[in-house]
């Protein structure tokens, strides 16, 4: 969860223009205010590698917009 729209919305830019991942920023009213997120829609043809490089990618971004890592388990960056 990003809880903040203009961090989501500038994670869900990020990781297009940058990354060529394309996650849809959900905010208010489809959210409530306050958890505003990402919405990740996996496929069949989404494989290990391209698991791992959303993977990575999230990890990058999430640091790049200084948004809380605590509940989360992002280890691919490391």
């Amino acid at each position: 969860m990003v809880g903040d729209p203009e961090k989501c919305k500038r994670a869900s830019d990020l990781l297009l223009y940058e990354d060529g991942i394309y996650l849809q920023p959900i905010n208010y009213p489809t959210a409530p205010r306050g958890t505003e997120r990402l919405r990740i829609t996996a496929t069949p043809y989404h494989d290990d590698v391209l698991i791992d490089q959303l993977a990575e990618a999230l990890a990058d971004v999430w640091r790049r917009v200084a948004l809380p890592l605590e509940g989360c388990v992002i280890d691919a960056a490391e």
